[in-house]
């Protein structure tokens, strides 16, 4: 008799959980039954894998005496046997997601404080070819490279997406800070290929990329980036940026990066350090939600009078281009 396999991903929203995919696979080999998790049933289960990928996820129903459980948001150190790591995913766990989805590189070139990357993964390196990661018949393709420009490599990657023909999601984005002039005629050719954009974002509703402007201090090189993107003859609609809050930074460096990025316009998008604190949570539904952030200027009028911890905030005026 076969054992009864019980899959939780903790984080399931937009994509599959890669790890528990292949996790999947290894135990259909082994011909285990395999089902979604449901806390009613979990003692009839054989075995239960979990995935928690984010610290802020919710963790109640986790049972480290009857789970094996995984990701980064539970365990850094934790990864699976090369065995397994070394098949293909299995997706019938997610019969919506029709694309395709994994890693050519692991790892990142910088060592950012607030980045769990290069602890887990370590310094940049190829881990496989695009063809590698095409199981399903699909033309869409989610790249989890966290630093799809980190490798030299890249350039094999990109040649691929032509080959292939393929519409591509970065969904860790690209570090614009340190964008080259080669990388970026490379991003507005596929941007701007004939019959359409081949970068897309997640839901394939708009030919767009993204990257990341965390630090202040970084400013320089985020508006060097932006300038080579131009030269590359990339539309600035097609850019959007996460904008991280709460890490090291002050009400006033926050609102700066947004008000520039609007000045530029590119698309702001803010992501909280700590989304339980009340100023975070406050900006971020500002300026995430476009209708506002639009129609109000400033954070100061969207929010104007609320007292934080029992201080007012302060608020000076940003400093534009």
């Amino acid at each position: 008799m076969s054992d009864v396999v019980a899959i939780y991903d903790v984080d399931s929203a937009d994509l599959p959980n890669l790890a528990l995919m292949k996790i999947v696979r290894a135990e259909l080999e082994r011909g285990s039954t395999i089902r979604r998790y449901d806390p009613l049933f979990s003692a009839s289960y054989d075995k239960i894998y979990a995935s928690k990928i984010f610290k802020f996820s919710e963790a109640s129903h986790l049972d480290p005496a009857r789970m094996n459980i995984g990701g980064s948001g539970w365990r850094l150190n934790k990864t699976l046997p090369p065995e397994i790591e070394a098949l293909p995913p299995d997706y019938s766990l997610y019969p919506r997601f029709t694309g395709n989805l994994g890693f050519t590189m692991r790892g990142c070139r910088r060592d950012c404080p607030f980045c769990v990357v290069r602890e887990k993964e370590g310094v940049a390196r190829p881990v496989a070819t695009i063809a590698d990661l095409l199981v399903q018949d699909s033309d869409f393709l989610v790249l989890l490279d966290n630093d799809f420009f980190g490798v030299p490599q890249w350039r094999d990657r990109v040649a691929e997406i032509w080959r292939h023909d393929l519409t591509v999601n970065l969904s860790q984005g690209i570090n614009v800070r340190n964008i080259t002039e080669e990388q970026a005629r490379a991003l507005g050719q596929l941007v701007n290929a004939a019959g359409g954009s081949r970068l897309t974002n997640l839901h394939r509703s708009r030919g767009q990329f993204h990257f990341a402007w965390d630090d202040p201090r970084d400013e320089p090189a985020v508006l060097a980036g932006i300038a080579r993107l131009d030269e590359a003859g990339i539309a600035r609609w097609r850019m959007s940026c996460y904008v991280l809050i709460g890490c090291n930074t002050s009400p006033v460096e926050d609102e700066h990066r947004v008000q520039v990025l609007r000045q530029l316009d590119i698309d702001p998008f803010v992501m909280p350090f700590n989304r339980r604190d009340q100023y975070q949570a406050d900006f971020a539904r500002w300026v995430n939600h476009k209708a506002t952030f639009h129609a109000v200027p400033r954070f100061a009028d969207y929010h104007r009078g609320v007292r934080y911890r029992g201080k007012q905030a302060a608020f000076e005026e940003p400093r534009l281009l």
